[in-house]
């Protein structure tokens, strides 16, 4: 959930930090007092479409920031935050937005500087805003198939999943025919540019770890004088008479002698013992390794000269000897590949062939799951629109699936859906993005969201003003849709409807005043009280009636009903 809400410099907000909490959070007030601005700085949050015009006047920038609480195991931004390797720790994700005066935008996940397009995956994630003005991602055809698929994932993910992994590979597969069937003159440049490279690093020779052994040797080389010194000294610190192993030696002699007498002394001078035969062994292999040394200039010279090749050849071939004996192996290979070209030719194609029609028939599993889920979401929808007034309307699932002699695949399998609806009796089945009525898309819209709260995972869903173009029952029932969302996510409303305000588990009040002949938003968390006088004048639109006071009273009554028969 979004838990708070800091907005500086934005628009007609000077500075306000909202608390939010969990289930319906209702914002009402007058119009032009800064409601809509407090969502369009939730999109702007969510990776939206910034600009100067939202930095307040005579600020240097705009600052927004939102602090949402996760369940971090199970949240969908979890795998976000994976895949940009930011942190989401004790389930917190903060979200910072600034745009400067010259029209700069930074964004933050986490305190971790991120693109506005890494920002907008997180806020996919997070916050998801819906609008009378805006088109609704729910009213989108290209989203209905993915929203299809959330509606029984349980169902439909493990066929789609089989046949992702199918579709990924055969795509790889395809891109390397093409690739390999690309017009002669280009490959045969391919092949000239191939057989240079191979030449070249075959000429050199090259040894596994090469690199690193001429290096550590030309080292050694390089600095003989002072190993040879330090060797040296350290021999002699420890060999001869009165020298560090003498006095070791008499030292372990001697506990050794009455090590009878007193058993911690018998424990030590055994342990003495050890280190006197350790150390002489350790001054006995320094003897030995010095007389191996043996300073040789032109060895040194040829190793300077050999890495000085090496370091040549990483600068077009990878950046150790390793990696570019790898390249030489994957050079061989593609060298193979062009030479005999038609023939890898013949075998891609029979591959591509055998997983054409592998691909085809997890696509049609997956059409068949889809198929019966578009049932139930049927039905489902049918009962929830009925719910909503809208007992005449008709909705379909329609599948555009590719004939039998098309078996065209997609990322999606074979299938292109499209939500269909009718809202009269005898009226045909249309697109849902082209109904017109904004009263029938707020509820189609409440409808869905209703059905697809729980599957999203979204954290927080923002209404502004849907509920417009609406009145009486369907008012009502509207507001109840909205509660029954807010019951599987946080809901934050924008409305002017006092039944959905009734509705409220958190009523917040929005309002425009001057101070210091600047024009500012105040945010007022309402009392039962202070909710009720709102309502009031919400009805009544300015004086406030004791026959509106009743009424808002009773809306408070029903909703506190409905909420505890849920």
């Amino acid at each position: 959930m979004l838990t708070e809400l800091s907005i500086r410099n934005f628009a007609i907000i000077d500075q306000i930090s909202i608390t939010f909490q969990e289930g319906l959070t209702v914002l009402t007030g007058e119009t032009g007092a800064g409601k809509s601005i407090i969502i369009d700085a939730l999109q702007l949050l969510g990776g939206g479409r910034g600009s100067v015009d939202f930095v307040r006047h005579k600020a240097t920038k705009a600052e927004i920031e939102g602090l949402f609480n996760i369940d971090e195991r199970q949240h969908p931004v979890k795998k976000v935050g994976d895949e940009y390797g930011i942190d989401i720790q004790d389930g917190m994700v903060v979200l910072e937005r600034t745009i400067t005066q010259k029209g700069k935008s930074i964004c933050r996940v986490n305190g971790k500087l991120v693109t506005l397009a890494i920002l907008k995956e997180f806020g996919k994630k997070l916050i998801d805003i819906h609008s009378q003005h805006e088109t609704q991602s729910l009213m989108d055809a290209d989203n209905h198939i993915h929203l299809l698929d959330l509606y029984d994932q349980k169902q439909i993910q493990p066929a789609k999943e089989a046949y992702t992994q199918l579709f990924s590979h055969l795509k790889k597969l395809k891109q390397r025919y093409n690739d390999l069937n690309d017009n002669e003159q280009e490959m045969a440049h391919r092949l000239d540019l191939l057989e240079f490279q191979r030449h070249e690093l075959e000429e050199a020779q090259l040894k596994p770890n090469e690199d690193d052994d001429l290096e550590r040797e030309r080292q050694q080389l390089a600095n003989h004088e002072q190993i040879y010194n330090g060797l040296n000294d350290a021999y002699n610190a420890l060999s001869g008479e009165m020298k560090a192993i003498d006095y070791l030696n008499q030292a372990q002699m001697t506990l050794q002698e009455t090590k009878e007498l007193d058993p911690f002394i018998k424990n030590k001078a055994d342990y003495l013992t050890d280190y006197y035969y350790m150390i002489e062994d350790i001054a006995m292999e320094l003897s030995q390794y010095t007389d191996t040394l043996e300073f040789d200039s032109e060895r040194l010279n040829e190793i300077e000269s050999r890495l000085n090749e090496i370091n040549r050849l990483m600068r077009k071939y990878g950046n150790s000897v390793n990696k570019m004996l790898d390249y030489l192996a994957k050079i061989d290979d593609e060298i193979n590949t062009l030479t005999d070209k038609d023939t890898h030719l013949v075998a891609l194609e029979k591959e591509i062939d055998e997983l054409e029609k592998d691909a085809y028939l997890e696509a049609k599993q997956l059409h068949d799951v889809r198929k019966k889920t578009a049932r139930k979401l049927k039905t489902a929808l049918q009962k929830e629109l009925k719910g909503l007034y809208l007992d005449k309307a008709s909705f379909d699932v329609k599948f555009d699936a590719p004939s039998a002699n098309n078996t065209t695949l997609h990322k999606n399998g074979i299938d292109t859906v499209h939500f269909f609806i009718s809202t009269n009796i005898g009226e045909p089945l249309k697109e849902m993005s082209k109904i017109a009525s904004g009263g029938e898309l707020s509820r189609i819209m409440l409808a869905l969201k209703t059905l697809f709260a729980k599957h999203q995972g979204v954290t927080s869903v923002i209404f502004d003003e849907v509920d417009t173009g609406v009145s009486g029952r369907v008012a009502q029932s509207i507001a109840e849709k909205i509660y029954t969302i807010s019951t599987e996510s946080q809901v934050l409303c924008i409305t002017h409807l006092p039944q959905v305000a009734a509705m409220a588990d958190t009523h917040l009040l929005i309002e425009k005043e001057e101070h210091k002949n600047r024009t500012e938003t105040k945010v007022s968390n309402l009392t039962v009280q202070e909710q009720t006088e709102e309502i009031s004048r919400m009805i009544t639109g300015r004086e406030i009636t004791e026959t509106a006071v009743d009424h808002a009273i009773e809306l408070i009554e029903l909703a506190n009903e409905y909420k505890e028969a849920k």
